[in-house]
């Protein structure tokens, strides 16, 4: 296959520009070989920052996450951070990193994070970096700790830092890694700062003579080592969502908690001693970071028990009843609960957030048992998760607000109702996230692990599971019974095509009427801008032309979202049915949420004519 041109220069430059031996040679072999279709894919587009910052696999070009890259991206962000502050030499900036690593191409979070700090060093701007492997929340709440002036033991008034950096993959697969970016209040970039920091590293494609330099983030005077202070900082903190210490300190359940080789294992123990729980048995195969990630196929918990497979056994072989998993950036949480049959029972994300939404409104309540009180409160979801929290506050009394998908969303929200005075208790995501309390804007696995064992133990003190316990909350505010999954898709024209077919179903501009058996009621399209729900068809949430998201409405109470991925290729469905409360006919709702999904597949996604693979098993 012949080379074209444009390709042809973006090698050039890349050969002119990068530094790094390995991926160097990569290119070269690349070029010996004559393998175009490899160059093409390293070098054919540049990674798109998003409000996800950059996530792709490691490897060299502009496609890929590599030193280049890294510093390239940084430069923008940098100059983009002295536009927007005047005194960002006097605030700095805070980066974190995980534990990746990828030999073959020299990608490593560790050196990534090294490189991004000598950029900005090089530019004067002082930089918090963490001298160890950190968990995600860490570097938001630094930010967040140092810009907000909370009331805190996070209030200080002599640290004010503009942005954070962690450079982590989270739970994909270990070829990848990422470049996660916050803003001064502690949460994740929403628009248009994505787009600006993409045309501000544009223009700064050229490294800067220093920002190769490693040995200047050792000799610096710009650089400061925050770990130990803020680690300390972060869990007496998390100290003030310990409700129940004495049930803690006698607590019989026997928790085992995986850290699915990632950075959680220390830190979950720490959490676990700031609440006064008896430890949990950590899964010793998966206790120590390791980028390879041995004994699993996708480090992600949220696939549920094949991850798990090692928890499991020693759960079982313990007699632990309760096992706590983490991501590998210990930003999501998963758990699973022993049934009396033997079995073990994973919990959705929704079935985890009306838990921990019971649970953290519940421990409000004792400390603010005045009635006005409750109109102060709110509580957050994405758009594609579980309702749940809607039902509860109509009965309790405090508010709920869904946002789009994303804790950059939740986490900007929340922290506009925060300045407005207001209580935000507590935020989730049903893929796994949970923001449990406002000193971190962002998802929280280790404060949620700390928490969820907490109310484990309380729950068991009163002689119930957590499984009773949902089935409690559940004929309370009425049953919400969900179905999610996804379709892998590479082909960016499938995908589009996909989606244009929705809404010209019946002819231009026509959505599904029907879907099945099953009369659509409405449709709300974030991606065109439109819904027909309001007067005047327009969306009310932030609509997204770079991403595709469709939800439809159907006369039954279903309710069914598809959307794409921003950092996987994966085309992703979100289904839920609900009941009044008292409505106890929990199989027939769960066979009518079958055959919804059914044709939604079938109708809607039809994987046969599109080639989809189906979500592994």
């Amino acid at each position: 296959m012949e080379m074209d041109a444009s390709l042809d220069h973006e090698i050039k430059e890349w050969l002119r520009l990068d530094k790094n031996p390995k991926t160097l040679s990569t290119v070269r072999s690349m070029q010996a070989d004559g393998a175009t279709e490899k160059l093409r894919q390293c070098f054919g587009a540049r990674m798109e920052f998003g409000t996800a910052g950059l996530r792709a696999a490691m490897g060299p070009g502009v496609s890929c996450m590599n030193d280049l890259t890294i510093i390239q991206t940084t430069q923008g962000f940098c100059r983009y951070l002295e536009k927007n502050f005047p005194d960002l030499k006097k605030r700095g900036v805070v980066i974190g990193y995980d534990a990746r690593a990828h030999p073959p191409s020299g990608g490593c979070s560790k050196r990534f994070a090294t490189l991004a700090a000598a950029v900005m060093i090089s530019q004067g701007v002082p930089v918090y970096l963490f001298s160890d492997i950190t968990p995600t929340p860490f570097v938001e709440t630094e930010p967040h700790i140092s810009v907000i002036h909370w009331r805190a033991p996070f209030t200080v008034s002599n640290r004010s830092l503009c942005a954070g950096i962690m450079v982590t993959a989270s739970h994909n697969p270990k070829e990848d890694n990422g470049y996660k970016v916050y803003w001064e209040n502690g949460s994740q970039i929403i628009p248009p700062h994505d787009k600006e920091i993409s045309r501000y590293i544009e223009q700064n494609l050229e490294p800067w003579p220093q920002s190769w330099d490693e040995q200047l983030v050792k000799e610096s005077p710009l650089l400061q080592d925050r770990t130990e202070e803020i680690s300390r900082e972060y869990f007496e903190t998390i100290q003030k969502l310990c409700f129940h210490r004495d049930t803690n300190k006698s607590s019989k359940v026997k928790f085992v908690h995986t850290s699915v080789h990632g950075v959680g294992h220390a830190f979950v123990q720490s959490a676990f001693k700031a609440f006064e729980l008896p430890p949990p048995l950590p899964v010793e195969e998966q206790k120590d970071p390791d980028p390879e990630f041995p004994t699993v196929k996708y480090p992600n918990p949220e696939e549920g028990k094949g991850v798990l497979t090692l928890s499991i056994k020693l759960a079982d072989k313990e007699r632990a009843t309760v096992i706590l998993a983490n991501d590998p950036d210990a930003d999501r949480l998963a758990v699973a609960e022993k049934q009396p049959s033997g079995e073990w029972r994973v919990f959705s994300g929704n079935e985890l957030g009306a838990l921990l939404g019971w649970w953290l409104f519940r421990c409000w309540k004792l400390k603010n048992p005045e009635p006005a009180a409750v109109k102060n409160v709110y509580m957050l979801a994405s758009t594609v998760s579980s309702k749940i929290l809607r039902a509860i506050a109509l009965k309790e009394g405090f508010h709920f607000e869904e946002t789009l998908t994303g804790f950059k969303w939740m986490g900007n929200r929340a922290k506009q109702l925060l300045d407005q005075g207001k209580t935000v208790l507590f935020a989730f995501e049903e893929a796994i996230g949970y923001m449990c309390s406002p000193e971190v804007l962002d998802k929280d696995g280790v404060s949620a692990a700390a928490i969820v064992a907490e109310c484990t133990s309380s729950v068991r003190a009163k002689g119930h599971t957590l499984t009773q316990q949902l089935s409690a909350i559940y004929e309370e505010y009425g049953h919400h019974i969900t179905s999610n999954s996804y379709f892998i898709c590479h082909d960016q024209d499938t995908i589009r095509q996909l989606f244009e077919r929705l809404r010209n179903y019946d002819g231009e501009d026509t959505y599904p009427k029907s879907c099945g058996t099953f009369t659509v009621s409405g449709v709300r399209d974030l991606t065109a801008d439109y819904d027909s729900s309001q007067p005047d068809k327009k969306a009310v949430l932030p609509i997204s032309k770079s991403s595709q998201m469709i939800t439809f409405s159907f006369s039954n109470g279903g309710v069914a979202t598809m959307r794409t991925s921003g950092t996987e290729p994966k085309i992703k469905y979100y289904t839920e049915l609900c009941a009044a409360p008292g409505n106890s006919d929990l199989e027939q709702l769960k066979e009518e949420l079958d055959e919804l999904v059914d044709a939604i597949v079938k109708f809607f996604f039809e994987p046969e004519k599109n080639k989809l693979s189906p979500r592994p098993q």
